[in-house]
């Protein structure tokens, strides 16, 4: 059966994509770029030399449009679409930064293999040397409801100290800690003392390098610190160091939702 193309708003789209309405549609060669990391001179020299196919048929045209429905393959290898935005979590190790690009550091994207990973970004960073919870998306909107002040998202941290916490450290936690350098207290944190230097703490701001600051305001040092939980999303025991998971549906919905 013959492929029937008409042309709508100056682009050739199927037939069957103008009759469903389908608007989500990408040029090959712009999904060949970005599935291989290539130019569009590079993807479009891969067409002409056969080494792609779509539905099992070999396609020269850069131009071809993409259905979500449509298996394509480069050399035998099939590249799955991304359809929609991405959740993921990752149990973060020490020694990787969570940007995107770093000349002097590995990144978090390192452990991520998954299609156009460089799309994805840390909803709220990590230190290089924190471990714990990083969650991966590119949903910006869904990042900026974790990240922004405005939503004073809860995060938990196991943190290790060098000495003992004082008596009245969570009281004062509780009523907010004086930061060098700045004007205002941190919002009420909660803390509880799991054993010996060891304590977990809840804040619900993202200051910079804020948890180390705080125990340094009351005399104390961090040597370690592990992130368990971003609002009500908790890693996954199950997770080693490097590895990650995709979100469930009620963790991408728990984010932005009221307490």
């Amino acid at each position: 059966m013959y492929r029937v193309y008409r042309v709508h708003q100056r682009r050739l789209l199927p037939f069957s994509c103008i009759q469903t309405g389908i608007t989500d549609v990408m040029r090959l060669d712009k999904f060949l770029s970005q599935q291989l990391e290539i130019s569009r001179a590079i993807a479009l020299r891969e067409l002409r030399a056969r080494h792609v196919t779509v539905d099992g048929e070999i396609i020269r045209d850069g131009a071809f449009k993409l259905l979500p429905a449509h298996q394509i393959e480069h050399e035998g290898t099939v590249l799955p679409q991304q359809l929609g935005p991405r959740y993921f979590m990752l149990n973060k190790p020490v020694g990787y930064v969570c940007s995107t690009d770093d000349p002097d550091h590995p990144t978090v994207l390192y452990f991520l293999a998954e299609p156009v990973a460089y799309k994805l970004h840390a909803a709220g960073r990590l230190d290089i040397d924190t471990t714990g919870l990083v969650l991966m998306t590119d949903d910006g909107q869904w990042s900026h409801r974790i990240t922004s002040p405005r939503h004073h998202c809860e995060k938990t941290y196991l943190v290790t100290l060098t000495t003992l916490p004082d008596d009245d450290t969570a009281e004062k936690f509780a009523r907010g800690i004086q930061l060098k350098g700045e004007k205002s207290l941190t919002r009420p944190a909660q803390l509880t003392v799991v054993e010996g230097c060891q304590v977990r703490l809840t804040i619900s701001e993202g200051r910079y390098h804020q948890v180390k600051r705080m125990f340094a305001a009351l005399g104390n040092h961090v040597v370690a610190l592990h992130r368990e939980r971003i609002g009500d999303i908790l890693l996954d025991n199950t997770l080693e160091p490097g590895e990650y998971r995709p979100l469930t549906a009620e963790e991408i919905a728990s984010v932005g939702v009221p307490g």
